[in-house]
């Protein structure tokens, strides 16, 4: 079974990025299993606290759980035309030690996605985590894309996606990542 998380590059509990993240699980092949993830309980990163405390808990077991992944899919908002400043932040922790970098991230298939209400649909954010994924040794799949604009008016009351042509194109990128995570073997230091 080939392990990948889907995670929400925000903290609200129902953003439309975790909406988009539940149907790209919901999408998944069956070679796949797909968990959606969270970002919620990282700190804002300080240097001070690390030199004393180490790293946060929160971002301790979420770098631990990325290890033994095949795969990481970021469903990304857009703030500004670029990061949200929690995801930067989390990534930020989840970059430290410098060490561990590579235990955690080298190789590692990631995809990347996103959700706005706006027009945009999340491509200056997209392009702003090139350089942090590069940064970090991942292997990103660029098989398809999907910047999925006026989100509000793709998903039903519950959360569920209404959107036809975004459910397709969703299933087409979900199918084409998943493959990439099975198929590309992870070299682990």
């Amino acid at each position: 079974m080939t392990r990948i998380l889907a995670l929400p590059m925000s903290l609200r509990r129902d953003s439309f990025n975790r909406r988009l993240a539940n149907a790209a699980a919901e999408v998944a092949p069956e070679f796949a299993e797909f968990e959606v993830g969270s970002i919620a309980g990282i700190p804002l990163y300080d240097a001070d606290v690390e030199l004393r405390e180490g790293q946060p808990a929160a971002s301790e077991a979420l770098k631990d759980k990325i290890a033994e992944l095949d795969g990481v899919l970021f469903v990304t908002p857009e703030y500004a035309t670029s990061i949200p400043g929690v995801a930067k932040n989390a990534l930020d922790w989840m970059a430290r030690p410098p060490d561990d970098v590579p235990r955690v991230w080298a190789d590692l298939p990631v995809g990347l996605i996103g959700a706005t209400p706006g027009r945009g649909g999340t491509r200056g954010s997209q392009q702003a985590w090139l350089t942090v994924l590069r940064y970090l040794g991942t292997r990103l799949w660029t098989g398809t894309s999907l910047y999925m604009a006026s989100a509000r008016d793709s998903f039903d009351d519950e959360g569920r996606l209404t959107d036809e042509k975004v459910r397709e194109l969703l299933t087409r990128y979900v199918s084409g990542f998943a493959e990439h995570c099975r198929d590309l073997p992870r070299g682990r230091p």
